[in-house]
């Protein structure tokens, strides 16, 4: 068994609460990219920047509003993560 499948039984175990933890997580998450990407300024690739945080971020909120199924959220918020993660840190090591 990988270690995806171990994590993704475990959401799904517990999938509400699941879901709660990963909007919080996820809109925090979102929050700390954008805000990295702010402090380096307004020029268009920082907006694109941010634009592809907001996407992130609301992609897996839109997997949930949208009801699909638990694998499919699950691979959003593992996606929203790993998006706003880079692009924090890259904008952060600037």
């Amino acid at each position: 068994m990988s270690t995806y499948d171990k994590y993704y039984e475990k959401f799904e175990s517990s999938f509400f609460a699941s879901i709660t933890v990963g909007i919080l997580v996820s809109s925090i998450l979102g929050g700390i990219a954008a805000m990295a990407v702010l402090m380096n300024g307004t020029a268009p690739i920082q907006m694109i920047q941010l634009f592809v945080v907001v996407v992130a971020a609301m992609g897996f909120n839109g997997s949930i509003l949208g009801q699909q199924t638990p694998r499919t959220i699950y691979n959003f918020l593992i996606g929203s993560l790993a998006v706003n993660t880079l692009i924090a840190i890259v904008n952060f090591a600037l």
